[in-house]
């Protein structure tokens, strides 16, 4: 997903795929440990969208704090 995507999202919907990204990070972890692991450049990607989706939550979280000072 594009930022402009994930900024339109709702803090559930961003925890959600953060948990299932995060959980496919996982499998591909156990599948490159076994030796199966097809596509090496999801990692990458992943991990990727796994920062841009904390970098928005965070910054959500300073514009709240802002809100309330």
């Amino acid at each position: 997903m594009k930022v402009d995507e994930l900024r339109n999202l709702n803090r559930d919907d961003l925890t959600q795929k953060l948990d299932s990204l995060s959980e496919e990070l996982i499998k591909l972890n156990y599948q490159k440990r076994i030796g199966g692991l097809s596509k090496p450049h999801k990692f990458m990607s992943l991990r990727k969208e796994i920062a841009r989706i904390k970098t928005i939550l965070r910054e959500n979280e300073l514009k709240q704090e802002n809100l309330e000072s």
